[in-house]
């Protein structure tokens, strides 16, 4: 199940709570991907709060939003990266991303397997994806006051065998939100700190969302169709074709075998 868009715009662009969140996430993405001169950077889901830094900096930044969410004009004082787009078919290119992340993107989708495949197709051989889910262990999973107390959490081993059953090999595991979803004064004063307190100690259980860091696994057994690959629906199976193909075919595309 997607939230609506303009919740989510509502809960990290006009709360205290959500801007805080917004702020322990992308400190941790900011600090693995510091040098990003060059590269393509595209956000699935709710990712664009992550994706601020980047603009101006890399080559392109895409907001990539599903339908069933809904999408919305992004950054809001400037020309707009965001288009919507169908979950397993997103408007980018074969190997076209160099950086890729996924945030109330996965947990809220009806096919996690095909939607990893749709980001296996778009990810350049060496690209890497950071995957942002809710913890299944911790406070913010089990509160519906936050986005990530909606749609399937996870734990460590299973977005990792996820991953892995998507073509994906993680190269490096980390948490975020050490602080409780909550909007008192005491807990928004100190949610700074306690970010700081839980990467230094390694407290990656309590955190309140899970960031997985992966890349391609090109050896991998291919899970599902890709987009290249998938036929046309034929409706009336059966019935004989006399040889014509879909009319949005290109003519010119070699036949499929």
């Amino acid at each position: 199940m997607h939230l609506d868009v303009h919740h989510l715009r509502d809960f990290y662009y006009r709360s205290e709570l959500g801007r805080a969140a917004q702020k322990g996430v992308r400190d941790k993405l900011t600090a693995r991907w510091s040098d990003v001169r060059g590269l393509t950077i595209a956000g699935y889901g709710f990712a664009v709060p992550l994706l601020r830094p980047f603009l101006g900096k890399a080559e392109a930044v895409i907001g990539l939003m599903p339908a069933p969410q809904g999408v919305m004009h992004w950054p809001a004082e400037s020309d707009n990266h965001s288009v919507l787009c169908d979950e397993v078919r997103w408007p980018l290119a074969n190997d076209s991303v160099d950086r890729l992340v996924m945030m109330h993107g996965l947990e809220n989708g009806d096919h996690p397997l095909a939607l990893l495949d749709e980001a296996h197709r778009v990810l350049s051989p060496q690209g890497r994806a950071v995957i942002v889910v809710p913890n299944r262990g911790a406070l913010w999973a089990r509160s519906d006051r936050t986005p990530f107390g909606y749609g399937q959490p996870y734990s460590r081993g299973q977005i990792t065998k996820l991953l892995g059953e998507g073509g994906f090999i993680t190269t490096d595991q980390t948490s975020a939100l050490f602080f409780p979803p909550s909007e008192r004064r005491i807990w928004m004063r100190s949610a700074r700190g306690l970010e700081r307190l839980g990467s230094r100690w390694g407290f990656e259980r309590v955190g309140g969302v899970l960031m997985i860091e992966a890349m391609r696994r090109d050896t991998a057994a291919p899970r599902g169709l890709r987009t290249a690959d998938r036929p046309p629906l034929r409706v009336l199976e059966g019935i004989p074709l006399s040889g014509a193909q879909p009319a949005w075919r290109d003519r010119s595309d070699p036949p499929r075998r």
